[in-house]
């Protein structure tokens, strides 16, 4: 059996997100895992925080805002094609696209994604 895994981009999404985004699953090793994520126009996230994985995403197309908050430190950032950012464990996070264009990005999750048990709700901005 060969180590090497090949995958295309599903057609249709695989199951929603705790935080109501589509996602599409790519593959995942040891040390993580990555998935496609796609928000409708107009579309707002639930705001959540992982409990025991990190993440990094990468925004591929379309445009929105993402928020993100630890202790005192809160940023919201500009999404749009080529941002790239960070969500630390236990990072309280939501993100948004815009009104007139839909959010698609693909994120690594360290390590692989446990289940839908790894979000917890929070309150957050929108």
């Amino acid at each position: 059996m060969s180590k090497f895994a090949t995958k295309s981009l599903p057609v249709l999404p695989d199951l929603l997100a705790p935080d109501g985004s589509a996602v599409r699953v790519l593959l995942a090793m040891r040390g993580g895992s990555m998935a496609h994520f796609e928000l409708a126009a107009g579309q707002t996230s639930l705001a959540v925080a992982h409990r025991t994985v990190e993440e990094i995403w990468y925004v591929l197309s379309g445009r929105g805002e993402m928020w993100r908050a630890e202790g005192e430190q809160e940023k919201i950032a500009v999404l749009e094609a080529g941002i790239c950012l960070t969500i630390p464990v236990g990072t309280r996070f939501q993100f948004r696209a815009s009104t007139t264009e839909g959010l698609c990005a693909v994120a690594i999750t360290m390590p692989p994604w446990p289940g839908p048990e790894e979000a917890q709700y929070v309150v957050g901005p929108w």
